[in-house]
């Protein structure tokens, strides 16, 4: 496989690409060299409204209906502010490890696709920087000393028995942490990328706060980093729900973000040095994920790599890069490498539960590779001799992201709010009971049973989606297919962020 070496900046030109015109219907120009696609625009849009319908407190500008204020005394026992922050998918539980993950994924987006948000004409920019403020507030209260952060606000096992609103829910939640004796390394170094990346989005426009997310982000690397340990075995509820395989890849993840908000040699060490041998698992492609943070690192990496690396550190770095192009080889279809996990139609297909989280995120990691070949000028990619060009790894996302948003074969949006025919039955409690039901733990189930559609629109969830033979039963009772996540929408904001214009540039350093 060719690849270009990680040197100190190798590449001195920023390469801005033409206009692409992607529809006639679509297409609206913005500028002599750019267009906007109002399909992924208004996509875009309608996905924004989710991290709304998943907030937790005192609602400020409320723009969900439906949606009242919910957990204003969390954290209260232990003296602490944790009502803020967002539910994890259609319960009333707060899961620290997949909503670091939610902030982390869109802090990047914002980060790489901030002009195209606002390119939209949208306030989507602004939105997505508040709804990443929310996550980050919740975050930084969880974490009230050095070696403590609290991982989950809720018992997952009672609440999973009930099935009633937010709003509803008046029972005192207990709290679960991670701690010295019972150490976390993987949420608490997931929640160090998420502070770190959140940092660099909010430097320039408030730097006090951005200081103090860095501050805590430091300190949680350095708790993850020295006492190690899965926190699925110290929080054994977490097991049945977001049980962690290994901690390795966060750490390298958390080192990788705050190499990139501090520019400090020591990060970067870190994820070429001992560390790295034993985690990085180079040279094996892998899945992104909220469990899996390997593929996001590759290519995060390969940016150093792409835009000017660092003396002493060119080897290692490359193997991540080298591992990135596997990943990228094995995404596309006309690919000598080609993997065979997919449906019919074209679709990146892996698990039966949450089907549409890995082609969304494979996209997504798609489109960054292909914007950094694009604006390096490194415009070949080579697959077991069989060359490739950016615009191969764009056209794979929007296969992608078409299918998701209803060119499939049931011609159905899997973006509730997004197109004509999309899923009325989501498994989201919120969504399935009338606002002004007043119901208990127990009562509220006829609301689950019920034959209508739900009273409310979760609009901009992200359903789990399809079977590998691509059937979509829409059925309340059916979790594994029709449950939304916050961590997909994040992953699914990045992706139509970077569609939304032809542009195929990135700035080559942060803001």
């Amino acid at each position: 496989m060719a690849s270009q070496k990680c040197c100190r900046f190798c590449f001195a030109v920023l390469l801005v690409t033409a206009a692409v015109t992607v529809g006639i219907y679509y297409a609206k120009k913005t500028s002599d060299n750019d267009t906007v696609d109002t399909k992924y625009g208004d996509a875009l849009k309608v996905a924004m409204q989710f991290f709304d319908v998943q907030k937790s407190g005192k609602l400020v500008n409320n723009k969900i209906k439906w949606r009242g204020d919910s957990g204003l005394k969390d954290g209260n026992d232990v003296n602490l502010d944790l009502s803020q922050g967002m539910y994890d998918a259609g319960d009333a539980v707060k899961f620290g490890f997949p909503m670091a993950f939610t902030a982390t994924v869109l802090s990047w987006s914002i980060l790489e696709r901030g002009s195209r948000m606002s390119a939209t004409g949208l306030d989507v920019l602004k939105q997505a920087q508040d709804s990443l403020k929310w996550i980050t507030d919740f975050l930084v209260n969880s974490h009230p000393s050095q070696n403590t952060l609290y991982v989950q606000v809720g018992d997952a096992d009672k609440d999973h028995k009930c099935w009633r609103r937010p709003e509803s829910i008046n029972d005192k939640k207990p709290l679960s942490q991670v701690n010295k004796t019972s150490p976390g390394s993987d949420v608490a170094a997931e929640t160090a990328a998420a502070l770190a990346a959140a940092s660099i989005v909010f430097k320039n426009t408030d730097s006090t706060y951005s200081s103090n997310l860095l501050k805590h982000a430091k300190q949680l690397f350095a708790f993850a980093d020295k006492y190690r340990g899965t926190y699925s075995t110290s929080v054994p509820q977490a097991q049945k729900y977001y049980n962690s395989t290994g901690y390795g890849d966060e750490l390298l993840w958390a080192s990788s973000w705050l190499y990139h908000a501090t520019k400090e040699r020591k990060y970067l060490q870190y994820v070429t040095g001992e560390t790295a041998n034993d985690y990085a698992n180079w040279g094996n492609p892998s899945w992104f994920s909220w469990d899996n943070k390997l593929p996001g690192i590759q290519v995060l990496l390969s940016r150093v790599c792409f835009f000017g690396g660092e003396e002493g550190s060119d080897t290692q770095l490359e193997m991540y890069k080298e591992t990135a192009e596997i990943v990228m080889c094995g995404l596309l279809p006309d690919s000598p490498t080609a993997t065979d996990s997919r449906t019919r139609s074209g679709l990146i297909w892996v698990s039966e539960w949450n089907a549409l989280q890995h082609p969304v995120a494979s996209a997504f990691l798609a489109t960054l590779y292909s914007d950094y070949m694009e604006t390096s000028d490194n415009t070949e990619l080579t697959c077991e001799g069989k060359t490739f060009k950016p615009q191969d790894l764009r056209d794979f996302a929007k296969l992608q992201a078409d299918y998701v948003l209803g060119d499939n074969p049931n011609s159905m949006s899997y973006v509730v709010g997004y197109g004509k025919n999309f899923p009325k039955y989501v498994h989201h409690r919120g969504a399935s009971i009338p606002a002004d039901a007043n119901t208990g733990c127990s009562d509220g189930f006829k609301w689950l049973e019920s034959t209508q559609p739900n009273p409310n629109e979760a609009a901009g969830a992200l359903v789990g989606g399809p079977f590998l033979n691509e059937t979509y039963i829409d059925d309340r009772n059916n979790s594994m297919q029709g449950e939304p996540t916050t961590y997909n929408t994040a992953l699914l904001v990045g992706l139509l962020s970077s569609l939304v214009t032809s542009s195929q540039s990135v700035d080559k350093s942060f803001p």
